[in-house]
């Protein structure tokens, strides 16, 4: 066998059967003879001086590494040691190696300065930044930085990918392009170098770009592609199909896109979720602006631009409209209530959001794990000091509308005393309302029949029409009442069904109209009536009762009189 460079026989050339560049080989049979071509780097000599005398200074070259600078924000990030930094600089190579950032940066009077930063920011949660600063070995992209022609002919190659008139520019496959492989170019856009090149021509050639198609190039990481923010921040649709991404977290070096559409089909991470649904809030909470994914349209984000000072600011007692608001939220527990203690819950899907979340917890005692007293709410509760299983914490958290109402309908029927609420508004936007109530129930069927019980709910919710609200988020704390509290609760009294008072009518029918007048503090002829007058439907009875009295047109003598 015999072994020897290419550029020994410049005929060898043309017995090549592949065009790729680097650590190419070319076996040729002649008489049991086999000649191994071995094609080296073309440019060693080139890149060994350029490392050795970059500024004319050996050992230039310094690396900076900021540890756990995976959890910041890129841009705010660099913008906070630019700040604080004694002397301006250029970060090279910017990119992630597990949950540390890191760049470089040439000089050593560069390198000091940084080094001074360490520990001079704080970030949101009081904690110092640090910042370790190394000698380096040039980095990567210099090292392998595209020669002139190089980037001339990349450049001729997007022009050629780029649709005006949809401004998308479409790379996919691009190191197969035949432009770039007839001039000896391999474009490997998983090299940091090469994305370098390629967002560099982006930022200049195609500044207005909204689509950028990254599909079937093997990316198996997004390190170069982190500068898109900087480089390509118009950019509204990626598509990064059929690469290599093992992990959303290799997306996460792209936060802070304000990403319309993504595709992401044919990566391994796709498989990496337990459920579909799962995999959809992973990718929202990177990209909370993301309206498609993988062709699929995702609800409507539900968005408050904190952006605007005055929206977050909250409400005062003596400020306008607080009466309104008032109105508003009673109107809506009332309704709420009366429908909750109906018996069937399942009329509650329309009080939801299609994507709200539910949670209910009970009190955690150390010494008394399960209370028997609360053993119906125990397998429900999120009590994070007592659950410690994080697989069953997210199975607990109910997400979308029928799964909430499902849990509700699961717990023990009730029946609410509005006359023990205390109801707290305590911030309104002009997109959301955060309000709670506390007051007492009664359990009404079931083994604790009769028990009564004390809570705290808190709602998060949006205006559905100028009249009504929809729940985005609603947190349930339920405890035993103390001793003080059944007996105030309940204390007015609930007139019995006679005769001269109501028409006789079923005992579930007595039972409802009971049940209204209690809720509603009507007589019991008034309750009757609004029933009867809606086929005894107690639901459509209750919204029906809650519109005329916010309008005013239930007359005075319809209410009990309160001593």
């Amino acid at each position: 066998m015999v072994m020897r460079d290419v550029q020994e026989d410049p005929q060898g050339r043309h017995t090549l059967y592949t065009t790729y560049r680097n650590k190419r080989r070319v076996r040729c049979h002649s008489e049991g003879r086999i000649r191994v071509t071995v094609w080296r780097d073309r440019k060693p000599l080139r890149r060994e001086m350029r490392e050795n005398t970059q500024d004319g200074t050996p050992g230039s070259w310094f690396k900076i590494t900021i540890p756990y600078g995976i959890n910041y924000d890129k841009m705010w990030l660099m913008n906070s040691i630019q700040n604080q930094c004694s002397v301006p600089f250029t970060p090279v190579d910017f990119h992630y190696v597990k949950n540390r950032a890191r760049f470089f940066v040439q000089g050593a009077s560069t390198a000091s300065a940084l080094k001074d930063v360490s520990y001079k920011i704080c970030d949101e949660e009081n904690e110092k930044v640090a910042i370790f600063v190394n000698p380096s070995t040039v980095p990567y992209s210099v090292l392998n930085k595209l020669e002139p022609k190089e980037m001339e002919q990349l450049k001729l190659t997007l022009n050629k990918r780029y649709n005006v008139s949809q401004q998308a520019l479409d790379l996919q496959n691009l190191r197969f392009d035949p432009d770039l492989v007839g001039h000896d170019i391999d474009i490997i856009l998983n090299r940091r170098n090469c994305m370098a090149a390629t967002l560099q021509i982006i930022k200049k050639d195609f500044p207005e770009l909204l689509s950028l198609n990254l599909s079937s190039n093997k990316l198996y990481h997004l390190d170069g592609l982190s500068d898109i923010i900087q480089m390509a921040p118009t950019v509204k649709i990626l598509n990064l199909c059929k690469n290599e991404l093992k992990s959303a977290w290799e997306l996460s070096k792209m936060k802070g896109l304000d990403l319309e559409e993504l595709w992401l089909q044919g990566n391994p991470l796709c498989g990496t979720f337990p459920d579909h649904s799962t995999y959809i809030s992973s990718i929202l909470e990177l990209f909370p602006k993301l309206l498609r994914l993988d062709g699929q349209e995702l609800p409507s984000p539900i968005m408050i631009d904190t952006d605007v000072p005055y929206l977050i600011k909250p409400c005062k007692e003596s400020s306008e409209g607080s009466d309104e608001l008032k109105s508003l939220i009673l109107q809506f527990l009332q309704q709420y209530y009366l429908i909750h203690d109906s018996g069937d819950r399942q009329d509650l899907l329309g009080a939801y959001h299609d994507e709200a979340c539910f949670s209910l917890t009970i009190p955690f005692n150390p010494e008394d794990p399960a209370p028997n007293s609360l053993q119906e709410y125990v397998k429900d509760s999120r009590n994070m000091k007592k659950l410690k299983d994080p697989y069953l914490r997210v199975q607990l958290l109910k997400h979308t509308k029928r799964d909430i109402v499902r849990s509700l309908c699961l717990l023990p029927k009730t029946q609410h005393d509005l006359s023990s609420f205390v109801v707290d508004m305590w911030l309104h936007t002009n997109t959301m309302l955060c309000f709670s109530v506390n007051g007492v129930f009664k359990e009404v069927e079931g083994r604790s029949q009769g028990s009564v019980r004390a809570f705290t709910r808190t709602f998060i919710a949006i205006p559905a029409s100028p009249s009504s609200l929809c729940i985005v988020n609603d947190e349930l704390f339920v405890r035993d009442a103390s001793p003080s509290e059944p007996q105030s609760a309940f204390s007015i009294p609930v007139p019995t069904l006679t005769s001269s008072s109501v028409h006789t009518g079923s005992r579930e029918q007595q039972e409802m109209v009971q049940a209204f007048s209690t809720q509603s503090g009507m007589k019991l002829e008034w309750a009757q009536k609004c029933l009867q007058d809606n086929d005894w439907n107690y639901t459509r009875a209750g919204q029906v009762f809650t519109t005329l009295k916010a309008e005013g047109k239930i007359p005075e003598e319809a209410f009990k009189q309160i001593p």
